[in-house]
């Protein structure tokens, strides 16, 4: 997968992320997931984890003026694909990168058979549910937060879906 989409006055590169990639992949999610320090005293991600990630899913990647500019992780699951870590460049956010990234997330899924996509939003990040119901997601329930995470703050995941027709 590599195609080529216009955000703004700016072109992005969208490809599948290689190893090669993992520490940059790492950097733009921890610098993206900052505005999650007000309950998270933690980096977001791991290069384990990203590592980990790339052994089941995916990661597409927008590259811009050779920089790292937005990702976001897929996995396939037979009918269903599950899709985080939508990360776009603090600087390049409200440009309509995350939603460009969205869109080839649900492709891939797609591609791979999938009829549906899910995805986990903290429910403190109040700004989220409104961003994914306008790309189609809907709320189907929750699901506990990981407490070997230690939040600050009492949180749980919002679990939302989307069908893929």
């Amino acid at each position: 997968m590599t195609s080529s989409r216009s955000s703004g006055k700016r072109r992005e590169i969208l490809r599948i992320g290689q190893p090669v990639d993992v520490e940059r992949i790492v950097r733009l999610i921890n610098a993206a997931f900052q505005v999650e320090r007000f309950f998270l005293d933690q980096d977001r991600i791991a290069t384990e984890e990203v590592c980990t990630r790339m052994e089941r899913g995916k990661f597409i990647l927008a590259e811009g003026d050779q920089a790292l500019a937005g990702c976001v992780y897929v996995e396939p699951l037979g009918e269903r694909a599950y899709l985080g870590l939508l990360s776009v460049d603090p600087s390049r956010q409200r440009s309509g990168l995350g939603r460009q990234l969205m869109s080839a997330a649900e492709d891939h899924a797609r591609a791979s058979g999938c009829r549906f996509v899910d995805l986990l939003i903290v429910n403190l990040r109040l700004e989220l549910p409104e961003y994914y119901r306008r790309l189609g997601y809907v709320e189907n329930g929750t699901a506990p937060f990981p407490e070997e995470a230690h939040p600050k703050l009492p949180c749980h995941f919002v679990k939302m879906s989307k069908p893929l027709v």
